[in-house]
């Protein structure tokens, strides 16, 4: 295990207790999905970054951000294929 500055023998099973209570939050999968969206977007304001902190599930954000990405370079390679094969030339 990595030592962090200010590390306390106390510290580990403090943040393995705050882990375990975030996973267990009720937030819904469409709002992680909102979230990154907004994420992704760019535009996001701090009021509600500071809810979807304390409201979402962490594990859901994660998902939610794995599946946006792949979505994202499936758009850009559907994209990208079509543009080629129109034979649009520079």
């Amino acid at each position: 295990m990595m030592a962090v500055p200010g590390d306390t023998p106390d510290r580990p099973a403090d943040s393995a207790a705050a882990l375990r209570e975030a996973v267990q939050r009720k937030g819904s999968f469409l709002g992680s999905i909102k979230a990154v969206a907004w994420s992704f977007f760019g535009v996001r304001k701090g009021r509600d970054h500071a809810d979807d902190l304390a409201r979402l599930n962490p594990l859901h954000v994660v998902v939610a951000g794995l599946l946006a990405a792949a979505l994202f370079v499936g758009v850009l390679i559907v994209v990208v294929r079509w543009v080629v094969a129109s034979g649009v030339t520079l």
